[in-house]
């Protein structure tokens, strides 16, 4: 059976990858399996300077789910390029790099930094609802989207880009021909819905920065459907997530249009749950004659 897919110009040994924000810098994960299992480790957001994040509370779980409110902490592009990606280099598989910036010139001085390392791919984080300037601006606003992606494009020469797509618009279609018409190699999709919590008993949110993301099983069927609606705009492959938590769930985002899964929440709720889903879609194309991955790509039946 074959499992290799393509994304832009990373092969990936199979279509599941880690989703950013969920996995750390991978050796968080290394003790419960060889991360070389994996098509691709997709570590947490990297901005230009150090991030400290929000205040806590962060993160409180909601039924079917959890909101976060992590506001992107990582330890800045130098310091990972110095501590964290010769580690990952030890592993056989694809590093995407999920970068972030407050303007157009730092996600241009980010790329063309990484452009020249040892990754696999870059992606663009213009979508994420945990911080209140930023990137997020740009995931929302066709036009700025469309300036940022002409210019990143032109920085990033070796290297895959990718493109994560904010769920949080009117028309998910849209913004996904912006990325394909400035360049983009893939998209990605969805990040997280904004979303809030309170606690009725003290009258406060249940987190300190008031609303964060939401993810987990409540938000699969949105992303399903913006998947489906994003395959049936672009020609250019796409990476489904959101609330995946078994195989079953990542065949859905396949049949819907999805050329690769990313996996998120599930890696809190059991470490090793990339790997069952890799093994769960080679039990799934066993049972049922498939030699190809690839062939069942976007077959959904109407």
């Amino acid at each position: 059976m074959r499992t290799e897919v393509v994304i832009g110009k990373m092969k990936m040994k199979n279509p599941v990858m880690t989703a950013s924000g969920t996995f750390g810098y991978g050796n968080e994960y290394a003790e419960f399996f060889d991360l070389s299992k994996l098509g691709a480790i997709n570590v947490k957001g990297i901005s230009l300077e150090p991030m400290e994040g929000n205040p806590s509370p962060r993160i409180c779980e909601t039924p079917c789910g959890m909101i976060n409110s992590i506001g992107l902490q990582n330890v800045g592009l130098e310091a990972f390029i110095r501590e964290k990606l010769s580690y990952l280099r030890k592993f056989r598989t694809n590093i995407v790099v999920n970068v972030l910036g407050n303007t157009v010139e730092e996600y241009i001085r980010i790329c063309e930094r990484l452009d020249e390392e040892e990754i696999d791919a870059i992606e663009l984080n213009v979508s994420c609802p945990n911080v209140k300037k930023g990137g997020i601006s740009f995931g929302v606003d066709e036009y700025q989207l469309a300036g940022l992606l002409k210019d990143v494009r032109r920085s990033v020469k070796n290297k895959t880009l990718i493109v994560k797509l904010s769920p949080n618009v009117t028309d998910i279609r849209v913004f996904a021909k912006v990325a394909e018409e400035e360049g983009s190699d893939a998209i990605s999709l969805i990040n997280t819905i904004t979303a809030m919590s309170i606690d009725i008993n003290t009258r406060r949110p249940k987190i300190a920065n008031l609303i964060g993301g939401l993810s987990g099983p409540a938000i699969k069927p949105i992303a399903v459907r913006m998947v489906w609606e994003a395959f049936n705009a672009v020609k250019i492959p796409i990476i489904g997530m959101g609330g995946i938590m078994n195989h079953e769930d990542a065949l859905e985002f396949i049949l819907a249009g999805a050329s690769a899964v990313a996996i998120g929440t599930a890696n809190f709720v059991d470490p090793e749950s990339t790997m069952k889903v890799v093994e769960g879609i080679g039990s799934y194309m066993a049972d049922n004659d498939i030699m190809d991955v690839n062939t069942i790509i976007g077959g959904l039946e109407k």
